[in-house]
């Protein structure tokens, strides 16, 4: 059976290196933040900046508690000047809701679970924009409207492109990726493909314990010339006076290993494997958030033995 999932495996890999595949991506949180307070509102809240978005652009942010550790991260798309959607990872839902239903006390904003009403199809593969007629890939969380045999959001990503529809449309939007050719594939084969870019996820790598700087997302997820926002203080202090205890690194093992398993270096547990995946082109790989005493380079021991490489990301 191993043998068997491992060829299926290796086929949806190749669909989604070399033509294009889709994943439904279940579980995503979907919020919607609408009022003439709604854009000052997030500003305030998350480390990117919001308010300088246009309709049609995004942005990818993070929502930290007062200390600096993340309590999500979230694309921010701004639909219109009053209406902004949040997609999240599911871990990161609850939390998000809850924070922003609770401090929006005094201003006209509104904060609605749509996440019933909203499915995700990630698009994946050099031939994305040609099986969904989207255009070439724009600034990330770059989105519009588009129609896939349905009604889509379309929002560029690093991979390919995001299809966020009508939850009762979900049928005829996969029915008509296969007809122009786009294969659908497990999450699995999506994850190989996050993990050998390099990308951490919010429930993997990155957890209620993370600093955004430890995970490698300043660059992409905070603005430091925007004004205050809930945890910035440390985040600042870090990116400018200090050196995290921690940071993200890639994983060579020798032979698989699993989410979860304690990474060990000089005698010292310094992490634990967030994501762990078997590449058909480069073999057992993993992410891993661990401290800086595992450096690139370094050999650390995984799980019950299981020597592995430290390597700079991506791979």
């Amino acid at each position: 059976m191993a043998g068997a999932e491992t060829i299926e495996l290796d086929g949806q890999y190749r669909a989604l290196r070399e033509e294009a595949g889709f994943v439904l991506r279940e579980g995503r949180g979907h919020l919607d933040v609408t009022g003439p307070d709604a854009a000052e509102y997030l500003e305030g809240q998350l480390t990117n900046e919001v308010e300088a978005l246009d309709p049609g652009e995004g942005a990818y942010a993070a929502l930290l508690d007062r200390k600096g550790h993340m309590r999500g991260d979230m694309r921010v798309l701004r639909i219109d000047p009053d209406v902004l959607w949040l997609d999240l990872e599911p871990e990161a839902h609850a939390a998000v809701l809850r924070h922003l239903s609770m401090y929006k006390v005094g201003r006209d904003a509104e904060i609605a679970d749509t996440t019933p009403e909203r499915s995700l199809v990630s698009v994946i593969g050099p031939g994305a924009a040609r099986v969904t007629g989207a255009p070439p890939p724009r600034a990330e969380a770059a989105h519009g409207d588009l129609e896939v045999g349905v009604s889509c959001r379309a929002v560029a990503t690093e991979l390919g492109v995001d299809l966020i529809c009508a939850a009762a449309d979900t049928d005829a939007l996969r029915t008509t990726l296969e007809a122009a050719g786009a294969a659908e594939v497990g999450e699995d084969a999506a994850e190989v493909l996050r993990v050998e870019s390099g990308r951490p996820r919010f429930g993997r790598e990155m957890t209620a314990e993370t600093i955004p700087q430890e995970a490698g997302i300043n660059e992409r997820a905070v603005s430091f010339t925007k004004g205050c926002y809930i945890g910035q203080e440390t985040v600042a202090r870090l990116h400018y006076k200090g050196k995290p205890n921690r940071h993200l690194r890639g994983l060579r093992p020798e032979r698989p290993v699993t989410a979860g398993d304690e990474i060990v270096a000089g005698g010292k547990v310094v992490g634990r494997v967030g994501t762990a995946v078997l590449s058909p082109d480069r073999g057992p790989l993993a992410l891993a958030i661990v401290r800086r005493e595992a450096e690139p380079g370094a050999t650390v021991s995984i799980g019950e033995g299981i020597s592995a490489l430290v390597v700079e990301l991506p791979f």
